[in-house]
């Protein structure tokens, strides 16, 4: 194999062994998913969590049901390490093994590949990051940014603000502070914070971070100290974050005002700043822990059958480690909408691209695959392949993660428009960027 280090599916687990030398994907017997993943450099604390929710979840499938409709899932790992080279060449390295959607797992990752996506016909999930402009399906058939684009998040950031200050017309005057990765992860909210800052009238100010000062921010906070903001979002990740966070205690900013995006949401995260962590905030849009069926499945088909790659029993059910479950929940979703749509078992890309596209999660639906309460509804449709859907935000309570409001909806008079206009520009400005000619099926 090449340079990368590839792991295998967890069947071979069942041995004992941590990884084994990659096998052949059976096109005809198997569904094939690659992950690419981060378990190792400043961003595997973030990067691992994921990594292994993800795994699980696609192993559980396997293990519980014996595959998605009885087709297993081969399940691999690329190590990108983050790095947006390694990741597009961890791509050049799956792509002509037919896989049937990929993650990138990397905003700038993403960014790289979203052009070869409706090329080499293989449709990307970047489960709420990414590019938010590619939530217009029109212009991006082959992306999918479902639940929530980071423009939502920052449209709920600034909903959470004003409900805490009584209105949206309190905003007036008041400061929100962006503390962020140095990187097109980081900067990516900052389009939609400018419009909703000239909207409701307060100011905005940006503090970024270098990649290679994740772990020394004391300047920036120098900055946060003079300007005094009255909230900070923290669109950090890796080291950034438990940083951010002690920092945030030392500097005695309010934690309560401190709220991260979803990926600035890790156990770990919360807990480097000690009991005066206690009350830090993130936004997200499914709820941590393990009391729910399908926890509790992985805890009993993986976890105790030594399938799972976690450090640890008690690590499963962390926030970051039911994101990734999440996303590996919408993979599954799709496949098996593109059985149904086809007839067929084994489906091509092109199939589940279409059964991404109708996909729709009622709550009948979260209950059959035992996440009831666990995340709430959403559908897609040709048009739109994000959804803009709710998000919450929740609390640190100095041992787990919280729920701490409803749900909140994006300001989508706002979010919307701005999605179609930036897609409508990624498209001039990209010569040759292909008209979608792909059909839209009758439940979207």
């Amino acid at each position: 194999m090449t340079r990368f280090k590839w792991t295998l599916a967890a069947t071979a687990l069942a041995a004992g062994l941590a990884s084994v030398a990659p096998q052949p994907v059976q096109a005809q017997e198997s569904i094939f998913i690659p992950l690419l993943t981060y378990r190792t450099g400043s961003f595997a604390s973030s990067g691992v969590p994921i990594a292994d929710g993800m795994r699980d979840y696609l192993e559980l499938i396997n293990q519980r049901d014996g595959g998605i409709n009885g087709v297993k899932i081969q399940i691999e790992e690329c190590e990108t390490g983050y790095d947006t080279k390694k990741g597009v060449e961890c791509y050049d390295s799956i792509r002509t093994r037919n896989p049937v959607v990929v993650n990138p797992y990397s905003t700038g990752i993403t960014l790289q590949l979203i052009p070869r996506a409706a090329v080499d016909k293989i449709p990307m999930l970047s489960m709420a990051y990414g590019l938010s402009a590619a939530a217009d399906g029109n212009r991006f058939p082959w992306i999918f940014n479902p639940p929530v684009t980071y423009w939502d998040g920052a449209a709920v950031m600034v909903s959470y603000m004003a409900q805490r200050e009584g209105g949206f017309e309190k905003l007036r005057g008041k400061t929100l502070g962006l503390i962020h990765l140095d990187a097109p992860y980081g900067k990516e909210p900052i389009p939609a914070l400018q419009a909703l800052a000239q909207r409701y009238g307060f100011n905005l100010k940006l503090y970024p971070v270098a990649a290679a000062d994740m772990q020394n921010q004391g300047s920036v906070w120098l900055n946060i100290r003079r300007d005094r903001p009255d909230y900070l979002y923290n669109q950090g990740w890796g080291a950034m974050n438990p940083t951010a966070v002690r920092e945030a205690v030392r500097n005695n900013f309010p934690m309560d005002r401190f709220v991260g995006v979803w990926w600035a949401g890790g156990d770990d995260d919360a807990r480097a700043g000690g009991a005066q962590a206690t009350g830090y905030r993130t936004l997200s849009f499914h709820q941590a822990g393990t009391n729910f069926p399908v926890i509790q499945d992985i805890l009993k088909f993986v976890a105790d059958r030594n399938l799972s790659r976690v450090a640890s029993r008690d690590r499963i059910g962390e926030n970051l480690y039911n994101r990734g479950v999440y996303n590996s929940m919408l993979m599954v979703e799709a496949i098996r909408n593109a059985q149904t749509i086809t007839g067929r078992k084994v489906v091509t890309p092109e199939d589940v691209r279409r059964g991404f596209e109708t996909l729709n999660l009622t709550e009948a639906r979260l209950k059959e695959i035992g996440m009831e309460g666990f995340a709430a509804p959403m559908r897609l449709t040709c048009a739109d392949h994000s959804g803009g859907n709710n998000v919450f935000v929740a609390r640190w309570d100095g041992q787990r993660y919280v729920r701490d409001t409803d749900w909140i909806a994006p300001i989508r008079e706002v979010v919307r428009p701005l999605i179609d206009e930036a897609a409508k520009q990624y498209a001039q400005s990209n010569a040759g960027w292909p008209q979608r000619t792909e059909a839209c099926d009758q439940r979207s």
